[in-house]
């Protein structure tokens, strides 16, 4: 049977949100500019998306801006949220294990003179929140973290973290990778002091192209792309209607069954662990208190392409971390400090609320057959 669990890399659209953008694409298909009644009736729709993720976040609809992904939003937020208070001082601070749409900007912060801080993991590769708020001092403008790492599947704890760098620091800029918590985590941004946020719908059953940045009122970024008025001027260009209605319902589904879902994954993750601990070689490199959908072990003595290839020829599909980095050895093991061989043979299981026990059963029987045979 096929046992797909890259989850974290993307999920299936469901059929309902396919069926909503397919009536987009060949009913509602005016353009939301367009001041006739055809764009006015795609302008509804889409408007009626961004209520959907705005309730998904317990925001105000208006504080949504739609992009095309966690990559557009994390470059938008972090150069734009940094340069726009370039005034007020020229440090930045975020973890070492952030996803690469984060850190490349971050890399391109330095070369325009600012200094930035990655906060390392702990051996058990979770970030101490208090180590991070150390690093944050009256210069700073942006602070920078994941909610949840996207190849562990550590926490780092949004709202009371958020909560702490407000008290002390109220005019640093707060902004949080949310892509792999949206629809797994609950995320109340009217608790939670966060100035920007970035979600993606590929993650949740949506379709990929599409996401959204939170932009708190009062807060502002620099924008990174020019020529139109649309999403107030944050992000103009023509928005794709029916992506963002599709996003709109895939909030929408993931918010309604959010706890149940978690259940289910959690179930899952403790059956797939416990299995685990039967093969030898197995290392579990994700900390203990991880988000379920998300587990990391090593598959020691095999790497990681090999291992890949093999679950592959038996339609088991994972990943070796993130989608993103293409297979290059990970930035997120080798900042927890692991050993290089346990780099080498990492393997990234990810769950959805469509993984099923019978899926799990066919990773572990594939799983005992690379250990047993490549290791010879």
């Amino acid at each position: 049977m096929q046992a797909y669990l890259d989850n974290s890399a993307t999920t299936r659209v469901s059929e309902d949100v396919a069926n909503a953008m397919l009536d987009m694409m060949v009913n509602t298909y005016g353009n939301p500019s367009s001041l006739h009644r055809m764009g006015f009736e795609a302008q509804q729709k889409m408007e009626q998306a961004r209520l959907q993720v705005a309730k998904a976040l317990k925001c105000q609809k208006e504080e949504i801006v739609f992009t095309s992904g966690g990559t557009e939003g994390n470059n938008l937020c972090v150069l734009g949220g940094a340069l726009a208070k370039r005034r007020r001082g020229n440090r930045v601070v975020c973890t070492a294990y952030e996803h690469s749409s984060v850190e490349e900007s971050l890399q391109q912060l330095e070369k325009e003179g600012f200094e930035v801080i990655r906060v390392r993991p702990q051996a058990n590769g979770e970030i101490d929140p208090q180590e991070f708020l150390q690093n944050i001092n009256d210069n700073t403008v942006l602070a920078s973290f994941m909610f949840v790492n996207n190849e562990t599947g550590a926490v780092l704890p949004m709202q009371s973290l958020a909560g702490q760098i407000k008290k002390q620091y109220p005019n640093v800029t707060i902004h949080v990778d949310a892509v792999q918590a949206l629809g797994k985590l609950e995320i109340d941004l009217a608790k939670a002091p966060v100035d920007l946020l970035t979600i993606s719908a590929h993650k949740i059953h949506g379709p990929k192209g599409v996401g959204a940045v939170f932009l708190k009122k009062g807060a502002r970024v620099l924008p990174r792309q020019f020529g139109g008025l649309q999403e107030k001027k944050i992000r103009p260009g023509t928005e794709a209607a029916p992506s963002i209605v599709g996003f709109g319902l895939a909030c929408q589904n993931a918010s309604e069954h959010l706890q149940e879902n978690y259940k289910s994954v959690q179930a899952l993750n403790a059956y797939l662990k416990e299995r685990l601990g039967q093969i030898p070689g197995i290392c579990l490199n994700s900390p203990e208190n991880a988000l379920p959908y998300v587990l990391n072990i090593s598959c020691m003595g095999v790497r990681s392409e090999i291992m890949l290839h093999f679950l592959e020829e038996r339609e088991v599909y994972v990943s070796s971390g993130s989608a993103c980095a293409k297979g290059e050895k990970s930035h997120v093991l080798k900042a927890m400090g692991l050993e290089d061989k346990r780099i080498d043979s990492a393997i990234r299981i990810s769950f959805s609320h469509d993984t099923t026990q019978a899926q799990v059963d066919a990773l572990i029987d594939a799983l005992k057959a690379g250990m047993q045979t490549i290791r010879r």
